[in-house]
């Protein structure tokens, strides 16, 4: 009885471990272009609070963010900072200017939709 206990606790962490396995990517072919980021959450089955941010990720590893911070009232801003695909990862600067990075990882991802589990967040995107 307790090797078949056993057995299934084992499964169970396993099967939940696959549900939501990184997509690895080789480079940044299936990247490049633009992506509307439509939502953030702080885990996939947390309540998603909607962005109206565009990430266009460019072949020579810059990526363009533009979006609005309506506590500002500065308006559409567009700033581009550096990323790199290794290790499967998206390696993504943190902010312009500075050298420290973040990686992210892809979830899922298809033609059209992208989940993206970065240090602190997941991002909803949309292909443009």
């Amino acid at each position: 009885m307790k090797t078949i206990t056993i057995a299934l606790s084992l499964f169970a962490v396993f099967a939940s471990a696959n549900a939501v396995a990184d997509v690895k990517l080789a480079d940044n072919s299936k990247l490049v272009g633009k992506w509307q980021v439509t939502a953030e959450a702080l885990a996939l089955d947390r309540e998603k609070k909607k962005l109206q941010v565009t990430w266009e990720f460019q072949k020579d590893g810059t990526l363009i963010t533009t979006g609005e911070d309506a506590r500002s009232g500065i308006g559409e801003m567009t700033i581009p900072i550096k990323y790199s695909v290794a290790d499967g990862l998206i390696k993504k600067q943190v902010s312009p200017g500075r050298e420290k990075y973040e990686d992210c990882a892809v979830v899922e991802m298809d033609e059209k939709d992208m989940v993206l589990k970065c240090k602190f967040l997941y991002l909803f995107m949309t292909r443009k």
